[in-house]
């Protein structure tokens, strides 16, 4: 099914099952509660969140990737989006907030403080700063069927490259990517965001809330 404009293959997103992050979201929000989830991909988060029994709607730049997905769909770049309504939640996985690129990273928290509703909830995967520092080469695990092995780290100051290869039914994919460490508070204040609370023990997952000026 080829790869996406980020170089994600549809095919092995299809094979990786979710990890409990729709668990999460859900015990963060009241029960159906909508959602709008941003960087959806082919529904892995998706379709849990459904069953559990929220209303979703699912952003995604790839036509592939959402051809998958079982719910209403919109085909659009994260920081470009503007439906001109609200959500109970907008979620932002995947650590997309990790873009190297502050401009990225402040478009899409815009986008999601567009969308929440004013008792709204962001929910938020990112890697934490200590992170940064403990990846290395030839990390990794299996996730499901799938295997997986981290290469070729590089360090830039708070910028990380690296080579994530994945087998799985007799097939392999290697995606590159890179990401950033970045300030939280100063992240969440120039999208008119403030920090909620982390989600989890790890704090891989946190919460914010709309800036509600008096």
């Amino acid at each position: 099914m080829g790869l996406t404009a980020d170089g994600c293959s549809v095919d092995l997103y299809l094979v990786l099952p979710p990890q409990g992050e729709a668990e999460i979201v859900h015990a963060a929000i009241p029960p159906g509660a909508s959602i709008l989830e941003l960087g959806s991909g082919p529904g892995r988060v998706t379709h849990p969140l459904l069953e559990l029994g929220h209303p979703v709607v699912a952003v995604d730049d790839s036509p592939a990737m959402l051809r998958h997905v079982r719910t209403k769909t919109v085909c659009a770049r994260i920081g470009d989006l503007d439906l001109g309504r609200s959500f109970d939640a907008v979620v932002l996985g995947s650590h997309l907030i990790n873009a190297p690129r502050e401009a990225d990273r402040r478009a899409m928290l815009v986008a999601a403080r567009r969308h929440l509703a004013p008792a709204g909830r962001l929910i938020v995967e990112w890697h934490p700063p200590g992170w940064f520092d403990t990846v290395a080469s030839g990390q990794g695990g299996v996730i499901g069927e799938v295997t997986v092995e981290l290469a070729d780290v590089v360090r830039d100051g708070d910028v990380l490259s690296a080579t994530v290869r994945y087998s799985a039914r007799g097939q392999r994919w290697e995606q590159e990517f890179t990401c950033c460490r970045f300030s939280l508070d100063a992240a969440l204040t120039s999208a008119d965001l403030v920090f909620d609370s982390w989600l989890t023990a790890d704090r891989t997952w946190f919460a914010a809330r709309a800036r509600h000026r008096g």
